[in-house]
């Protein structure tokens, strides 16, 4: 991922508290010889105390002789993202129509070791870990081997814990261009409206209030 000096991070906290509130992505793993790269879409819980991530994935998943073979892995998350139309980013005194169009977006790679855990009384603390983030209510039964409702099914799956080596975190809304433009660009943003505009928009004007303040 290219990350140029006005689109990456502006210190540690920002892709942090970016990456607390996102919490589904995709690992890539290295296929076998032969074969293409394997791109699962998942849930995970990263923990940056720790620098792990942990999910989980069906034992009949075909990824587990690539991810043992080679537990270098990816898991990428994308979100925040918009078009920008090409007439948004037009110069003064050039035809709309020769504007250049953009993304806008936010994306954390985290680079990871691999580790798969088949023990079941690990697997059940790895579910557990899952479970107090996506349900904090704490309404769900415990995960137990031979403890009903979810010791049967701890044979079914295999946990994941994801031990992270780097983190390359980008932030792509526009920190190249002119303020003015940046302003005009979160005017439009919230007249449009679209998906993900609104939050497009915060990410714009968050980072520009900050760019303003080291200045």
């Amino acid at each position: 991922m290219l990350i140029h000096p006005w689109d990456a991070a502006l210190e540690e906290g920002e892709w942090q508290d970016w990456l607390a509130v996102h919490d589904f992505g995709q690992l890539a793993v290295n296929g076998l010889p032969g074969e293409p790269p394997h791109v699962l879409p998942l849930h995970f819980v990263y923990d940056h105390e720790r620098r792990e991530a942990v999910t989980h994935l069906a034992r009949p998943n075909p990824v587990w002789a690539a991810l043992e073979a080679n537990p270098d892995v990816t898991l990428s998350v994308v979100d925040d993202y918009v078009f920008v139309p090409g007439p948004w980013h037009a110069p003064d005194g050039v035809p709309p129509e020769h504007g250049t169009p953009t993304s806008f977006y936010a994306a954390v790679q985290l680079r990871c070791v691999a580790h798969v855990v088949d023990d079941p009384q690990a697997k059940a603390e790895l579910l557990h870990r899952q479970l107090a983030h996506f349900q904090p209510e704490g309404d769900y039964a415990p995960v137990a081997p031979g403890q009903e409702p979810f010791g049967r099914m701890l044979p079914g799956i295999r946990g994941v814990l994801l031990d992270v080596v780097e983190v390359r975190a980008k932030f792509k809304y526009g920190g190249n261009k002119p303020r003015s433009m940046q302003l005009s660009d979160a005017e439009r943003l919230a007249g449009r409206g679209g998906p993900r505009d609104a939050e497009a928009r915060a990410h714009q004007l968050r980072r520009l209030t900050a760019s303003d303040a080291d200045a």
